[in-house]
Order: C-alpha cells, then structure tokens, then sequence
C-alpha cells in the first residue's frame, strides 16, 4: 500500500481536512497540491495508511480518491 493518498475535496473544505488531519497526532500530513481543483495527498506511512482510508468515509464532507495516472494526466494541463 502506498504511503500517499490523493484526495479532491471542495476547495472550500481543504483547511477542514487539514485539522481533521491533524487531530489525529501523527496519522499523517496533509499537503496542497492544487488549491483551486481541490486536490491534496495525504502522506502517511504504511503503519497508519489503513486508518486514513478509515478515516475518509467519516469526514462531514465527500471526498474523491484520485488514482496516480489522474495525478500525472493533471499535470500535463
């Protein structure tokens, strides 16, 4: 499993995940990658990556999984 998980979340909302994320005392790091589409990756390790997949059905707000191959073909724009 990978230690990195791309999200898309309503730009709105990103700060929101960050201190959801940041609650849990070191579950992981959540950085920006696109503020304006949405798009952030949550870095954790391969001890805590479970529990963020855990996590991300709960939050108060919908979250997108966004695949490597997404990720590359954003990149192109």
């Amino acid at each position: 499993m990978s230690d990195r998980i791309f999200l898309n979340v309503e730009p709105r909302r990103i700060d929101l995940l960050t201190r959801i994320i940041e609650a849990y005392d070191h579950l992981g790091i959540v950085s920006t990658l696109d503020r304006q589409k949405g798009l952030v990756v949550l870095r954790g390790t391969e001890d805590t990556c479970l529990e963020l997949h855990a996590i991300l059905p709960t939050l108060p707000f919908k979250v997108n999984l966004v695949t490597d191959q997404e990720i590359s073909g954003q990149n192109e724009d």
